[in-house]
């Protein structure tokens, strides 16, 4: 330290956008870690991130497109050839028209976000979000001097958002926004495709900007899941290659916007992001050709699932969420613990299981509940059952 600065004291104060809430998971995924270093063995069921690698395809474009070329910038939208892959894969799998030039490459679904947010609100605007639902809404909007306004999912309501519960929370307080996840974490809860038509109309008919979060498409087990633009042209689509693809670490999602946002995003992508990286987009083009290897990575989701809902009832945890797609079980922990954080830190330390307190997605009744992933390996879906059924015995 210099000693002007020691003269003056300076302590760099955060300012107060950037005073959110830690994102649990990741903390709790951290502390699991550490705890590996020193040679515990964890069961990991904190985040949703798939143990499966990358398909070959994609590693394999990644390795050609590293065979000397430069790999540079992109147009700030992303690769012409990516952006027009993805508007085929809108017609091929649900039947839906739409022209590349509305689509959007960005870096993650976390960029998609950022961008799509900047894009439509102003500071202060109203959104409404269900909660319990993904932690990193609330913490963006709070970087972003966005209110979040919550639309509480229980079992009384199926876990599902309501056009009913859009306008009443409309009526109360007129809202700029909604965002709406379907899959959704961290319950699971696909929305019906006739639920997202009464959405998608009730938005347009209040004047409500609809953002629909579509990056567990593809994982769901009973029926597909719809996109939202099959029933609205303004909807603002977010995506990403991280679940169903198995690129979490790539960091390459997509948004979808209607064609007087398109330029808005590319100035705004041009200045925060300059553009999406490009072996990531080059490797994600190549996902779309690796159907049938990721059908067998889900497939194994589809076995975990299984176990945890055959053999979680039998503990005692019959309170669970409808787990109709991504990767995640949502429970009731309120039998054994009225401290959702203190339960998932000694299930860490005292059974080897990192689970991620539903705190993290519901700062009302989330003390209650937690969150397993079950995106890992079935012995380890196996042995979380049995380290659960003796941790629960030795309360």
């Amino acid at each position: 330290m210099t000693d002007t600065a020691q003269t003056l004291n300076l302590t760099l104060t955060p300012a107060r956008r950037a005073a959110i809430a830690p994102f649990i998971a990741m903390d709790v995924k951290r502390e699991a870690g550490l705890m590996e270093q020193a040679g515990a063995q964890i069961v990991h069921m904190e985040v949703g991130e798939p143990c499966a690698p990358p398909p070959r395809r994609v590693r394999e474009a990644a390795i050609a497109a590293l065979g000397g070329q430069p790999v540079g910038y992109t147009d700030a939208l992303g690769l012409a050839s990516l952006r027009a892959r993805i508007a085929r894969h809108y017609r091929e799998t649900y039947g839906v028209a739409l022209d590349p030039q509305r689509v959007a490459v960005t870096t993650g679904s976390s960029g998609g976000f950022i961008m799509a947010f900047l894009a439509l609100f102003d500071a202060g605007a109203r959104v409404a979000i269900q909660n319990p639902g993904y932690p990193a809404y609330r913490n963006i909007f709070g970087a972003l001097g966005i209110e979040a306004v919550d639309l509480p999912v229980n079992a009384s309501n199926g876990f599902a958002v309501t056009a009913a519960a859009v306008e009443q929370a409309d009526k109360a307080q007129k809202l700029d926004g909604l965002l709406l996840m379907s899959p959704a974490n961290p319950t699971g809860v696909l929305q019906s495709a006739e639920s997202l038509r009464e959405i998608a109309e009730a938005c347009a008919r209040r004047g409500i900007k609809f953002i629909s979060d579509e990056i567990y498409h593809g994982l769901t087990y009973d029926k597909p899941a719809q996109t939202a633009l099959a029933f609205s042209d303004r909807a603002v689509i977010v995506n990403s290659f991280s679940k169903y693809y198995c690129m979490t670490g790539w960091r390459v999602g997509w948004l979808v916007v209607p064609p007087e946002l398109v330029r808005t995003v590319e100035r705004l992508q041009q200045s925060l992001a300059i553009s999406p990286p490009t072996l990531s987009q080059i490797a994600a083009e190549a996902a779309f050709d690796a159907t049938d290897e990721l059908e067998i990575v889900k497939a194994g989701y589809r076995r975990n699932r299984e176990i945890l809902l055959d053999g979680l009832p039998g503990l005692g945890w019959d309170e669970l969420a409808p787990a109709d797609g991504a990767f995640y079980i949502y429970a009731d922990v309120s039998r054994f613990a009225d401290d959702s954080a203190r339960f998932c830190h000694d299930l860490l330390h005292r059974a080897g299981i990192a689970a991620t307190p539903g705190v993290d997605f519901d700062p009302v009744r989330g003390h209650l509940a937690l969150r397993l992933s079950y995106a890992g390996a079935e012995a380890d879906m196996i042995e979380a059952v049995k380290r659960l059924k003796d941790f629960l015995a030795g309360r």
